[in-house]
């Protein structure tokens, strides 16, 4: 079976492509620029493609069954928008994929983008406005919503463990998430091609508080944990200042808001790799 994985190399959708490739499926992995993964050479199709640009898009769906979309703005940009790549990049994919006949079409959302509030933070609302478009598109479709993944939160945790000193919401220490390592959500991903009409809140198997967290990254990496407390509106205003608008980070900012003020909990949890131990191994070239 032929299946259509745009964007294919980014940390999940580098991983969804090898657990692809190793259940046999004809794969064509379509993304900007085409990562460097000597030991799955010859084993899919490259396509590059500019989502913003539907011309980019033309035939890359033919003959398929299935595609499958982990496209979204990840960090800052002054050229796009996540209302560009989240959703309008996704349904200039989507209307492609119609076109060509596909039969389903999965999306990789995050979870809370349904929730009040949402609507003010670019990065949900663009995914939950592509949501709504599945929905009455006419496509089968399976929307999943992963509340983070293991590399992310350890990633925008380093700079302050190396700092010495975490810095989270006032009020919001006991905020509480149960993330999930990429390979682990992949192969749930791979696993379910075959649902139809179907949404997952898609988590690990461990839920921490952000304090909880914290204090994991810093005992990892050998050193005393410290937390300072900002308050929740603080970012809000640092949103808005004119240099972070034109460094593009202010979607960014707007996000992280959110996620360290509401728990991020899902209930189908998926693999068995523990989070505690990832943050062990990723922290220990810091300990002296």
């Amino acid at each position: 079976m032929k299946v259509v994985l745009a964007g294919a190399f980014g940390n999940l959708g580098a991983e969804i492509l090898k657990s692809l490739i190793a259940h046999g499926y004809e794969v064509v992995a379509a993304d900007l620029k085409e990562g460097n993964f000597e030991e799955l050479k010859g084993k899919y199709t490259f396509k590059s493609i500019d989502a913003t640009n539907p011309d980019s898009l033309a035939g890359l769906c033919d003959g398929a069954e299935i595609v499958i979309t982990t496209m979204g703005l990840t960090g800052a940009s002054t050229r796009f928008t996540s209302y560009d790549i989240d959703y309008q990049g996704n349904l200039n994919l989507y209307n492609e994929a119609k076109k060509a006949g596909v039969r389903k079409f999965h999306y990789i959302s995050v979870i809370a983008c349904d929730e009040p509030g949402a609507e003010k933070v670019p990065m949900l609302h663009a995914k939950y406005m592509m949501e709504q478009e599945l929905k009455k598109g006419g496509m089968d479709y399976v929307i999943y919503r992963p509340t983070g993944y293991f590399y992310d939160i350890a990633k925008v945790f380093r700079p302050y463990v190396e700092a010495g000193t975490m810095q989270l919401l006032k009020g919001y220490h006991g905020v509480k998430a149960n993330v999930v390592d990429c390979p682990d959500f992949a192969a749930f991903i791979v696993d379910s091609l075959e649902e139809t009409n179907k949404e997952f809140r898609v988590g690990g198997k461990e839920t921490y508080t952000y304090e909880e967290m914290a204090k994991l990254c810093f005992e990892a990496a050998g050193k005393p944990c410290q937390i300072k407390d900002n308050p929740k509106w603080m970012f809000g205003l640092l949103a808005n200042l004119p240099k972070i608008k034109k460094a593009g980070k202010h979607d960014i900012i707007l996000f992280s808001q959110w996620t360290l003020s509401h728990d991020l909990v899902g209930d189908t949890e998926v693999g068995e790799k523990s989070f505690k131990e990832f943050l062990f191994n990723y922290f220990k070239d810091l300990k002296a």
